[in-house]
């Protein structure tokens, strides 16, 4: 499979599987999780969930402001 159309799979995936609606506000916050997804898909879920956290270290992520109001 070429590497772009399993990097859209991926996220089409996510999108219908998981989240089920993207705002398009938040659009890139949704590719940067799958970016990081398709980076580490080699890695243990464990290893991966590890370097999530320590990458998180230090960030603080707030919706403050309602995407509709």
């Amino acid at each position: 499979m070429n590497t772009a159309e399993g990097y859209f799979a991926l996220l089409k995936r996510g999108i219908t599987g998981s989240f089920h609606h993207v705002s398009t506000k938040h659009l890139d916050r949704y590719c940067d999780e799958f970016c990081f997804r398709w980076d580490r898909r080699k890695m243990g879920d464990g290893a991966r969930t590890a370097e999530a956290i320590r990458s998180a270290e230090g960030k603080r992520l707030m919706y403050r402001d309602p995407i509709h109001k």
